[in-house]
């Protein structure tokens, strides 16, 4: 999809040196994908200690005492 966007040049370069990546395209899709990593990871963090899962994490990753 095609989108006009009115960006800051020192704030979009500065995002592309950061990234490394090569494109103003590559850049924006790359941090709208953390946006919304961020967004959902902050949507799960609500259920932090209200749900009880018995889990043994040792038996789990498979480890031997």
């Amino acid at each position: 999809m095609r989108t006009t966007l009115d960006l800051p040049a020192p704030l979009l370069q500065e995002a592309m040196r950061v990234t490394r990546q090569k494109t103003k395209t590559a850049v924006i899709i790359t941090a709208l994908e953390d946006l919304i990593r961020k967004n959902r990871t902050l949507g799960l963090k609500k259920y932090k200690g209200k749900i009880d899962l018995k889990i043994d994490l040792d038996k789990l990753r498979d480890r031997r005492k």
